[in-house]
């Protein structure tokens, strides 16, 4: 159980106002109100919050605690220089005013809270035409990282696509779904955020519902999306061929993207849109190749005409409809072609991005 934030202050107004901060963060926070700190209390809390009115009282008495790192001094007057002094004689890391300084005070509760490591390998499907089987392939990378023990993330950044939970079985399963995300901005709890999540299989997963799509916000899916990768393990972006703003955001955050291609002819002419259009803002992007039954165009083919690396060729998985049909997600089978090619690529990727798990 993590140590709460340790907060001073008899200022009611700036109270609410710190209180609110941690709240967002997801935070726990335990207010001392007058009497002097505990022993032991002051040095165990990951981030101290003292109000000005409280660090003036003690400027007075002279009774001032040990320092220690993470310690704020916060207040309100931008007039009164001499809480610089008070900021120095209590060790504090910086001296703050709100309401001007709440996004970087927001940022800082997060961070003392959650100890921020490396973030999420990020990999995002597209297809290079309809019905490639991207978001079957999204799916399974998802079921795939979960089942490895991973702390997996999958988000649906097609609202035309009908909902991934779907795929998922998970349509009933109740959760916050995109529309209780449209306004969000700043900084998201990321563990505030898996928490909330549905969990089929495993996976924190943010689908869209059957409501009528509304349109979302890059800022949303910035605020969303660097909360879930700043949990580590792994997050899966199932995205649009033709990018919106939101889809655009996060193209730029991903750390591998894959375009799914069937090899034929037809889809290689697709597939060349998709690259000049939403492939430009991937720094890394890679085809997966699904061969053909009969004859058709090999993986090796494609990359070349394509002019992008070869991630993998994925072969049809016999009786995926009808697993589907049973609540069986793709890549739900561990044995099955998509499971295997996802823990295949994820060996590889992972140790090369340097994810945490």
């Amino acid at each position: 159980m993590p140590e709460s934030i340790l907060i001073l202050t008899e200022d009611e107004d700036l109270l609410d106002d710190l209180l609110r901060l941690c709240a967002a963060a997801g935070a726990e926070a335990e207010v001392v109100h007058g009497a002097p700190v505990a022993p032991g209390q002051w040095e165990r809390a990951p981030l101290v919050m003292v109000g000005d009115d409280r660090a003036a009282a003690l400027s007075e008495t002279g009774r001032w605690p040990g320092r220690r790192p993470g310690v704020l001094l916060v207040g309100r007057d931008l007039d009164d220089h001499t809480v610089w002094a008070r900021g120095v004689g209590l060790g504090a890391e910086q001296v703050l005013h709100l309401p001007g300084d709440e996004p970087w005070l927001a940022d800082r509760i997060a961070d003392a809270v959650e100890r921020p490591g490396p973030p999420a390998l990020t990999l995002g499907v597209l297809g290079g035409r309809g019905g490639a089987g991207a978001s079957s392939l999204a799916c399974a990378l998802a079921v795939t990282a979960a089942a490895q023990g991973l702390r997996t993330t999958l988000i649906d950044a097609d609202p035309l696509g009908g909902g991934l939970d779907v795929l998922l079985g998970a349509e009933r399963t109740p959760g916050p779904r995109w529309p209780a995300f449209v306004s969000a901005r700043g900084r998201l709890s990321g563990t505030a955020l898996d928490e909330s999540l549905p969990r089929p299989r495993g996976v924190g997963l943010l689908s869209w519902d059957r409501a009528d799509g509304a349109r979302l916000p890059a800022e949303a899916m910035c605020t969303v999306l660097t909360a879930a990768r700043r949990g580590g393990g792994v997050v899966v972006v199932d995205l649009p061929r033709a990018a919106d703003e939101a889809a655009a955001e996060a193209l730029a955050q991903l750390d591998m993207g894959l375009l799914v291609v069937p090899g034929e002819l037809r889809a290689v002419a697709g597939a060349q849109r998709v690259i000049a259009t939403s492939g430009a803002l991937v720094r890394d992007l890679r085809v997966v190749a699904r061969p053909l039954a009969a004859g058709g165009l090999a993986g090796s083919e494609l990359a070349r005409l394509l002019g992008l690396p070869l991630a993998g060729e994925l072969p049809d998985e016999p009786g995926l409809s009808a697993a589907a049909d049973l609540g069986e997600p793709p890549g739900g089978n561990a044995r099955g072609v998509l499971a295997k090619f996802c823990g295949e690529l994820l060996a590889r990727a992972l140790p090369a991005a340097g994810a945490a798990v």
